[in-house]
């Protein structure tokens, strides 16, 4: 059956799905801002694009990422950010998670300070799921949100929700919905265009906003480009230059070596950079993926604590104090465990560990994805972080060296955490398929990003440490403690017996079983290993 496609009377934006019930949303004026947005923008985007290729392959031929020597001057001048609004002073605990309206409610009510919305890795995008999205928020922007269930459950708003702060997508991924003069736009400016357009005055009224968080930049001159969309959007809607300000996720290898510059670039904007632990480590590996030398053990062994990880958060906190923007801590990916006290207790520890070690290094706040680890993550930053933010901490003890980034820790490779792999990205990728963009999977919350670790490490291991059994890796730490040799053999097996049990199983994304073991297997199977899993998988999506 054809897709319903139709070209609106302004004659600029087309929309290749059926738009029946998202009027209100995709109003003519609605798509001619977008339409002006992607005009003035994508061709900057594609060329920013471009360089991103051409730094990988350097990459791959030997080269490793370093400080800039142009921008030096950046990072050794004195200049601060401006000034931060009194609704983000405080932002000791964020919850996130996908548009789903649902979910704002409970999110918004959590407790947390801050609600971080989510239209990138947490949702898979669906026409559906993103223009709901716009939706949800629009009535959660506008008080009017609730939500009834089948069985007579009401959901509304309480009184002093949390601050609400938007995540599109990054900007490498298209939109296949959206298209202006025969060009797909870009998920970044779908998602942010139609947010503001039909929210920005309204927050902007309350001393809301519009916030922002901006993932998986890898340069200053693509965080610059968020800067003049986000001054043209201002200027479109009469907005004061600096009404949206902008959180940075230091999520990418490479963004770690131009921190001070990201912030620069965002200077009348920007709020603080964010640890975005999950997506940097799977950058990391993406990054490194043709150096032998550089793999990484299991990922459950790579913990912020290794040398690498650690040095990356210290710099981050270092580099925002300095710069009087916010240092924000990452992401606890456990969710309770009802039925089993014990194990329930034992998650709920690795969280109170790992929330005071940011807040004890110098984080202002940090993430979870749970309602009820908000007040678990609260309880540790309201005792060691008494006042509204540690922008006082400047931890001018740290010096960070390229090579400490860069090192890779030790550890092994278990069959156990082979196995592991191939089920998490094996269920996240079919659940997406079907249009879940977060999937419970052995009591952690797993998302794009967990999934993409769980990917790059199987490319990698198999083709880099497809060496005999009990042999170290030329270059590498890693030891295989059950002498488990790393081939397709193994691989191959485990994605099949996997896939039957996801096949017959009642876990999200059953019925996507075959069509996501076949897309991992040839990513896996590939001679390169692919930039994101999210960009084959996009034209399969349900």
């Amino acid at each position: 059956m054809a897709v319903p496609q139709e070209r609106l009377d302004i004659g600029a934006v087309e929309i290749h799905a059926d738009h029946t019930g998202y009027e209100s949303i995709l109003t003519p004026a609605a798509l001619g801002f977008l339409a002006q947005l992607h005009r003035r923008f994508d061709a900057t985007r594609q060329h920013l694009l471009q360089a991103r290729r051409e730094r990988q392959a350097g990459y791959d031929a030997g080269g490793l990422p370093d400080f800039r020597a142009d921008t030096r001057a950046i990072r050794e001048s004195d200049w601060t950010v401006a000034p931060i609004p009194a609704a983000l002073q405080d932002r000791r605990v964020e919850i996130t998670g996908p548009v789903e309206r649902k979910m704002i409610i409970n999110a918004l009510n959590s407790g947390a300070k801050v609600f971080m919305a989510d239209f990138e890795d947490s949702s898979a995008p669906t026409f559906a799921n993103q223009l709901d999205g716009q939706i949800n928020l629009r009535d959660a922007v506008n008080g009017t949100i609730e939500f009834s269930t089948p069985e007579g459950k009401h959901y509304r708003v309480n009184e002093n929700p949390a601050v609400l702060v938007v995540r599109p997508r990054g900007w490498h991924l298209h939109d296949k919905f959206f298209s202006v003069d025969g060009e797909p736009m870009a998920g970044a400016l779908v998602d942010f265009g139609l947010f503001v357009f039909h929210n920005a005055r309204a927050l902007h009224r309350r001393q809301r906003g519009p916030y922002f968080y901006l993932p998986k930049l890898e340069a200053m001159e693509e965080a610059a480009l968020w800067d003049e969309v986000m001054a043209a959007a201002e200027d479109e809607l009469q907005l004061p230059v600096g009404t949206m300000k902008a959180t940075v996720l230091i999520e990418t290898l490479p963004a770690a070596f131009q921190m001070h510059e990201i912030l620069h670039a965002l200077r009348r904007r920007a709020v603080g950079l964010n640890c975005g632990r999950w997506d940097y480590i799977f950058s990391y590996l993406k990054t490194l993926r043709g150096h032998r030398d550089r793999l990484l053990p299991e990922r459950g062994q790579v913990q912020m604590t290794a040398p690498f990880l650690k040095a990356y958060s210290e710099l981050l906190i270092q580099t925002c104090h300095r710069r009087g923007a916010f240092a924000m801590g990452g992401m606890a990916a456990q969710i309770p465990i009802k039925g089993d006290d014990a194990a329930n207790e034992l998650a709920l520890a690795k969280v109170r560990t790992d929330k005071l070690r940011e807040v004890q290094a110098g984080h202002d706040g940090t993430w979870v994805a749970h309602p009820a680890l908000v007040p678990v993550a609260q309880e540790i930053f309201d005792r060691y972080m008494p006042t509204p933010n540690q922008l006082r901490v400047l931890r001018k003890d740290v010096q960070v060296t390229r090579e400490q980034l860069l090192a890779a820790p030790n550890g092994t490779i278990s069959r156990a955490g082979f196995d592991n792999n191939v089920e998490v990205c094996l269920r996240y990728t079919a659940a997406w398929l079907d249009g879940l963009g977060c999937v419970p999977i052995h009591h952690l919350m797993e998302d794009a990003a967990t999934a993409e670790i769980a990917r790059a490490q199987l490319w990698q291991w198999l083709h880099h440490a497809d060496i005999p059994a009990g042999e170290t890796p030329t270059g590498g730490a890693l030891e295989f403690p059950d002498h488990a040799p790393i081939d397709f053999a193994l691989f191959d097996h485990a994605m099949a017996a996997h896939t039957h049990r996801l096949r017959d199983s009642q876990h999200p994304g059953a019925t996507r079983a075959d069509a996501a073991a076949a897309l991992l297997s040839a990513m896996t199977h590939a001679d390169q290993l692919g930039n994101f899993l999210t960009l084959p998988a996009y034209d399969q999506l349900g």
